[in-house]
């Protein structure tokens, strides 16, 4: 039997990512991700995996990140009855970041099963509750870096330093393929950049036969993204929001993210760049996680000369829902940290609607926004958007500081791949939008790497990989759960429809008086019943 790899996420998106390969004697996964973005690209959450979890042997984690990790208490919820083997950084993480992700699959369905009560639909399911998050992390095994670990049907794993978050690995892999000649494939994960802050530079082999390979930024090239010049943003954009009067809104990730603004804040005030703001972590996730960065500091770069970066006398955290709430009577001169990172669940949702409104309120992004979420919805321009079922006017100040990436961006990345040479047979790109993935090929291309050994795969692609082929195999087009312009498109109808409401209420608002809107209403119901009876004659 020769040897299959499955794409069933982060090909053509960001998230989702989850590998599956087929070897003789049986099947393994790297990765097990929650899809995020549109609407129509997050349902495939709640859909079939693309795989039966019962044949599943183990899983071979690469970081914590819930993309990469989101979907395993579903995995086990759904047969799977194996060990996931990671990092023991990333296992520490997991046990706040996957109980957090049951809390919120749980606490949004209440909120549509209440929603949908009212409006006579059927209740939903969650993807997954608490007590499936309980069994994944008692099925949680550490594995060390740098040492070749022995696996069911003779597969052989190394995990080696990624440089994106804490915990996080490539994956490099032996598997013993035909004529009993070992094939040799390397999953990097998603690779930090150069300068990042307490990771070191990213490691691993080369003279591999494949490579996959994260294209997050892959057609992107940021401006300077040293510590200097990123606390020298940071600082400009913090006494530009303060001179403008508001709050100061950031919508961070728990992990990584908020533990490196609140470095590089205790350092600014620390050496009188900005005022002794008030700052508040609105997130019980990330005060859970900062607690497992105090375990590793000793590990971590970029500490010295810290004594107490999480906890200053400026810092409060905020784990209780009454103490979130409290921080509204709070009109200015303050930075909240909240949750998500993309604005698609979490506290940030409750503060941009407190602040958006306010013209003298800052939103600052410190990281990736994917397509068709909340987050990418502002950083774009939006004039209104929706929150909870509101509408919210857009007024407050929208900043972004590219440089807290923990991706690498296009030059990195080419460099990280061309230091992995030679690769014998294909490489992968992956964990991109195909714009990105394309700005990758070109770069890489220039740099001197054969066309023909790029692949650039879309979900639920099968490629059949061994020792005695030239190159990767396609085998057949299967059936995706979701087709390439869904799954590219930077919004779906479930935005289109949020839109037309706003816009409708809008223009209804801004008509003469209520005889003409009584009209305009009355016009565009005959049109939706017409069309509708058109499409049930054909």
């Amino acid at each position: 039997m020769s040897i299959e790899i499955k794409f069933c996420g982060a090909a053509g998106v960001v998230t989702g990512s989850s590998y599956l390969l087929k070897v003789p004697g049986g099947q393994f996964l790297i990765d097990c991700g929650l899809f995020q973005g549109t609407k129509t690209v997050r349902e495939l959450n709640y859909g079939d995996f693309g795989f039966e979890p019962k044949d599943i042997s183990f899983v071979l984690l690469t970081h914590a990140h819930i993309d990469h990790s989101g979907l395993l208490p579903k995995l086990y919820k759904n047969g799977f009855t194996g060990k996931v083997y990671t990092t023991e950084a990333t296992k520490d993480l997991l046990v706040y970041m996957l109980q957090d992700s049951a809390n919120i699959q749980e606490m949004e369905v209440r909120r549509l099963n209440k929603r949908n009560a009212q409006r006579g639909l059927p209740e939903i399911t969650p993807i997954y509750t608490h007590e499936d998050a309980e069994e994944c992390l008692a099925n949680i095994e550490p594995v060390k870096m740098n040492g070749w670990i022995d696996f069911p049907h003779g597969v052989k794993a190394r995990y080696w330093n990624a440089g994106h978050i804490l915990g996080s690995a490539s994956i490099e892999l032996k598997i013993p393929g035909e004529n009993k000649q070992d094939v040799n494939i390397l999953f990097s994960g998603d690779l930090g950049p150069d300068n990042k802050m307490f990771q070191p530079a990213p490691e691993s082999p080369h003279d591999i036969d494949y490579l996959v390979v994260e294209s997050t930024y892959g057609g992107r090239q940021r401006e300077d993204s040293s510590i200097e010049a990123r606390r020298k943003r940071l600082q400009e954009e913090i006494m530009e929001a303060v001179e403008a009067g508001g709050n100061i809104i950031i919508p961070a990730f728990a992990v990584e993210r908020t533990q490196e603004l609140l470095l590089d804040i205790d350092w600014l005030i620390d050496n009188s760049k900005i005022p002794e703001l008030p700052l508040f972590i609105d997130s019980p996730l990330a005060s859970k996680v900062t607690g497992v960065f105090e375990k590793y500091r000793h590990e971590l770069e970029d500490m010295s000369g810290f004594h107490g970066p999480f906890k200053g006398r400026n810092i409060h955290y905020t784990l209780t829902t009454e103490e979130s709430k409290s921080i509204n009577r709070i009109k200015s001169g303050a930075i909240i940290m909240a949750g998500s990172g993309m604005c698609d669940a979490g506290r940030i949702r409750h503060h941009l609607k407190n602040n958006l409104w306010n013209a003298a309120s800052t939103v600052l992004f410190v990281g990736y926004q994917a397509e068709g979420t909340l987050g990418r919805f502002i950083q774009s321009g939006q004039k209104t958007v929706r929150i909870h079922g509101d509408e919210v006017d857009v007024k407050a100040r929208i900043r972004s500081i590219e440089t807290y990436s923990a991706h690498a961006d296009q030059g990195e990345l080419t460099s990280w791949v061309k230091a992995r040479l030679p690769v014998h047979k294909n490489i992968f790109i992956t964990h991109g939008t195909d714009l990105s993935r394309l700005g990758m090929m070109k770069s890489l291309t220039e740099s001197g790497i054969v066309p023909a050994m790029m692949l650039a795969p879309v979900i639920d692609d099968i490629f059949r990989l061994d020792t005695d082929t030239n190159a990767a195999l396609k085998l057949g087009d299967g059936q995706p759960r979701i087709g390439i312009e869904e799954m590219a498109a930077t919004a779906d109808w479930h935005n289109d429809y949020a839109r037309f409401v706003l816009d409708l209420a809008q223009f209804l608002r801004g008509m003469k008086d209520s005889e003409s809107r009584r009209a305009l209403l009355t016009d565009l119901v005959r049109h939706i019943r017409t069309k509708n009876h058109n499409n049930a004659r054909k």
